[in-house]
């Protein structure tokens, strides 16, 4: 069974190799999960544990769902009431999983009846419902929902409380880890922590379990407590966000990006600046012009161990990268195209993150200007494409 289960994985386009595969057969042969009291096998405690040693990455917990769901239980992945429901797997769920007295209750009813009931009340109900013995909700006796009893039942959400629902309709719980799905603070850490390079720094506060055994046992039994200074991200980040004008419509996801950074690199600088970098940035927009950092002081300031990564939807003008006097708010004295090669390189680790979609860059020439001018190291503001940023910016 287990064989076939592997391939439905496969086909699913998991990236599950033989190795993974041996290792879930061992833990079933090791007991890890096995049999309860009434000698049934768990379906969830297996779920666990073969997602566990089957699946390497938290972005594919999404399609591990489904095609869990497809071969265990050959449910469809999204409820769709607008087509004819499925009815096939539900007797075969029936078979597996009522008493005998469950299944006579549902031949009262009929299936073509139980299923057609549910179809009419799912288009006639347009509210939340606690309770009763008719429409679909909490509690209650009615066929549909969840929390409650009737041995006739289809579970809609919820948690079951009385184990006799026919199938669980509800939505996936990993349907946004998907790697094209846009991002979300919580998303973006998971990316950002490919770009990761350890060191032990500050106070001894950690114990260190190893070596504390080997002093331990060279001091003949007696304890020899043993500490380290916390591990700490060691990466340093220099960040510069487009700030204004049409970068306006991506603020939730720029905010997103931003305080997931703040959150994950410890060594982190960041500046401002307006459609293409010049000769000045600021950490303030409110005193943008009041508070003043000098690119040049940027560059000299930093070393070349920083990571420097552009956040910018490169729409402007063409005129405002190539020329003198571009900006559209002061007369700069040189080019934003001179200033971005000073800065990439300055710093050799560098990517510029776009959050407009991919698909309409090649439409934009000032697009087209910065990805030559950066070496072609623009992705965008996607959870494969912050991937893609963070492998390039770890090599």
């Amino acid at each position: 069974m287990l064989i076939d289960f592997f391939y439905t994985l496969r086909a699913a386009k998991l990236p599950v190799s033989v190795k993974e595969y041996l290792t879930l057969l061992e833990a079933l042969q090791a007991g890890v999960v096995g049999p309860k009291s009434d000698d049934a096998w768990s379906l969830d405690d297996f779920y666990n544990l073969s997602r566990l040693t089957l699946v390497k990455d938290e972005k594919h917990y999404d399609k591990f769902d489904r095609a869990f769901g497809a071969y265990f239980k050959g449910v469809e992945m999204v409820a769709d009431f607008t087509k004819e429901i499925p009815a096939d797997w539900l007797r075969k769920i029936l078979e597996n999983e009522l008493t005998p007295e469950q299944k006579a209750a549902i031949e009262k009813m009929g299936w073509d009846e139980l299923m057609e009931t549910l179809k009419k009340r799912l288009e006639e109900q347009k509210e939340r419902h606690e309770g009763g013995n008719k429409w679909i909700g909490t509690g209650g006796t009615s066929p549909f929902g969840h929390g409650g009893y009737n041995p006739q039942g289809v579970r809609i959400g919820g948690a079951g409380k009385n184990k006799s629902a026919v199938k669980v309709w509800e939505q996936r719980a990993y349907k946004d880890y998907d790697d094209q799905q846009e991002l979300g603070t919580r998303n973006i850490k998971v990316a950002l922590r490919r770009l990761r390079k350890f060191a032990r720094e500050g106070h001894e506060l950690e114990l260190d379990l190893p070596d504390t055994i080997r002093s331990t046992a060279a001091n003949a039994g007696y304890l020899d407590i043993k500490m380290v200074p916390e591990r700490h991200n060691n990466v340093k980040v220099l960040l510069l966000m487009d700030v204004g004008g049409t970068m306006d419509e991506h603020i939730q996801r720029v905010e997103e990006l931003f305080s997931a950074v703040k959150s994950e690199f410890k060594h982190l600088e960041f500046y401002y600046f307006h459609n293409c970098v010049y000769d000045f940035m600021w950490k303030n927009n409110r005193r943008r012009f009041a508070e003043k950092f000098p690119t040049w002081d940027i560059i000299r300031k930093y070393n070349k161990d920083y990571k420097l990564i552009f956040v910018g939807d490169a729409t402007m003008s063409p005129y405002e990268i190539l020329q003198p006097g571009g900006s559209v708010e002061y007369n700069n004295e040189e080019p934003g195209a001179e200033w971005i090669q000073r800065l990439t390189h300055a710093f050799p680790k560098h990517a510029w993150i776009n959050p407009e979609p991919q698909g309409v860059w090649q439409y934009r020439q000032s697009i087209s200007i910065i990805q030559q001018l950066i070496g072609n190291r623009m992705y965008p503001l996607s959870l494969k494409g912050l991937e893609e940023t963070m492998r390039l910016l770890s090599k």
